[in-house]
Parts: C-alpha cells; sequence; structure tokens
C-alpha cells in the first residue's frame, strides 16, 4: 500500500482542482468509500471540475465535530461542501450546484427580532445558503434557524438516547418580539432521540403575530410546557415555553422562522433583522438581548 499525503483543510480546493482524487478519497471516513468506489468519485470529480479555472473558500464554520467548508468555483456556481473532523479526515463531502435566491434574500423583516433564547444557543443551522442551511431550498422556511445548546463540544450528556440529558431540553423559550398568539399546538409527545415525527413536523409550536402581519414561528417545544394561550398578547422577552423534542426533530432544538402567514406550509420566511444588528449564520453562538 502506497503512502498518501494528508492533505489540510485549506488545500482541499487546489488539489481537488488539479485532480488529486485518490489522496482525497483516502483521507475519507470507510463509510464514504463503501457509499462510492474510487473509480465512481474520479468519474463525478472530473465531471464537476469541468470547465472550473479555481475554488475558493466561501464559508468556514466551525460545527460540534468538525470544521465544515463551503468551496465555490470561480463562477460561483459550483459548491463543494466538506467537513475535517480533528483528525483531519473528511467526514463529509458533497458536490452540487450553488444555488441561491436573490430576490428572496433581498426581503427583510419590518419588524426588529431577537433570539427566543435565555443565555448561549449554539447555531447548527442558519444562513442564506444549503450548505450551511438544510432549509435554505424550501421557501416555506428558508431562513429558519434551529439552535442547540451545547457544552465541551456536545449537544448532550451521558446517553443521549434521554431527552434529559440534552441541554436544550426544557430551557425557557422566549417571545422574540410583541405580538399576539394566534395559534399554539401542545399535546405533541417529544421524541425519543434518533426518531422523528413527520406527521406534524412542527411539533408542539406557538405561532405570533407581530405588527406588518408578520409571524413567528417557535417549533419543537416540550409536550404541555407552553404557558400563554391563543388570543393573548405577548411581549418581547415573555416565557412561551420549554424546549422539546417534538415533531420532525431528531434532538432537542428550538426552530425559529418569520414568515407572512399564519400557515408556514403555505407562507414564505422572511429573512429577519436582529435587534442587535448581526445576522448569525451556522457554527455562531448566539444569546439574546431584550
Amino acid at each position: 500500500m502506497g503512502i498518501f499525503k494528508v492533505i489540510t483543510p485549506e488545500e482541499f480546493g487546489a488539489y481537488f482542482l488539479s485532480g488529486e482524487y485518490e489522496t482525497i478519497y483516502r483521507q475519507t471516513t470507510e463509510e464514504f468509500q463503501n457509499f462510492i468506489s474510487l473509480e465512481q468519485f474520479i468519474e463525478l470529480a472530473r465531471s464537476f471540475n469541468a470547465n472550473v479555472t479555481s475554488y475558493h473558500i466561501k464559508f468556514r464554520t466551525n460545527m460540534l465535530y468538525s470544521i465544515h467548508y463551503v468551496w465555490l468555483d470561480d463562477r460561483e456556481e459550483k459548491a463543494i461542501s466538506v467537513s475535517f473532523d480533528e483528525k483531519g479526515i473528511i467526514q463529509r463531502l458533497l458536490l452540487k450546484p450553488y444555488m441561491t435566491y436573490p430576490e428572496t434574500d433581498k426581503r427583510l423583516t419590518k419588524n426588529i427580532y431577537t433570539m427566543p433564547i435565555k443565555g448561549e444557543w449554539f447555531v447548527f443551522w442558519g444562513g442564506c445558503n444549503e450548505f450551511i442551511n438544510y432549509h435554505y431550498l424550501y421557501e416555506s422556511q428558508r431562513y429558519a434557524y434551529d439552535l442547540v445548546q451545547v457544552q465541551n463540544n456536545k449537544t448532550y450528556k451521558d446517553n443521549p438516547s434521554k431527552n434529559e440529558n440534552y441541554y436544550a431540553f426544557k430551557q425557557e423559550i422566549l417571545a422574540p418580539a410583541d405580538g399576539k398568539v394566534v395559534k399554539i399546538i401542545k399535546d405533541i409527545e417529544d421524541n425519543v432521540p434518533g426518531e422523528m415525527n413527520p406527521n406534524i413536523p412542527e411539533g408542539n409550536c406557538v405561532i405570533i403575530e407581530h405588527k406588518h402581519k408578520e409571524y413567528s414561528m417557535l417549533a419543537h417545544l416540550k409536550q404541555h410546557s407552553i404557558q400563554v394561550h391563543e388570543g393573548e398578547t405577548v411581549t418581547a422577552g415573555q416565557l412561551i415555553g420549554l424546549c422539546g423534542n417534538s415533531g420532525n426533530s431528531s434532538e432537542p432544538h428550538v426552530h425559529f422562522q418569520v414568515m407572512d402567514a399564519v400557515d408556514f406550509t403555505k407562507g414564505n420566511s422572511i429573512r429577519i433583522r436582529f435587534n442587535d444588528g448581526k445576522e448569525p449564520i451556522q457554527g455562531d453562538s448566539v444569546s439574546s438581548i431584550f
């Protein structure tokens, strides 16, 4: 067996473009290699590199167990999403067209919001492309955030099959702005971590109507934890409920978005303006300012 050079994350784009496919492949996980053979990977990579003159790093985000890079070609039409763990092993590698929606990206909320949380949380999904925010491809959820709590680069302690062991579970979720509660779902059982309930994707949730017909949704709340009622007027920072693991959720977290309709399946997600002037993306730590 030959000895292969270990490439660093910053070298990846140059190695990929120059055709060092076997070097890259040998640095991927066993699961990746079981999914696709070296010959298949080479064929796919050669096709992807057609008409590309260079790649550059567009995003670099620190995830819990890895560092995630999004490389774009010179025309910003092709994207390589690649994640390296602390040992330099490529844990994830995805080649796809780089899709953006500039018209909806320009549409910002008229109201100012704050993150609906107490303390410091971690942005697991968030941002304006599908590689750092899987919601982005779906107009109804395009600018949503999924927030978790983290300690020592983990979202849980001890046994990960128990909701109670996740740092986010039972944490207080707050109103992101003044408004009126217009919809509540409260009786959905919390999932066992790793299992999901796609039949009611939002799970237990609260939807609040704000000025300018903007609606915030706080989803995946804990069963029977909601502290407000439909028709009730709430103020920014008011306790809404507790973080749970209900609906289409694999572990305790809060899903937060703003939209232009009460029914999130029929409305459009709106890019959120925050009161601190920042726009967090995947890998950022966030807190609330009321």
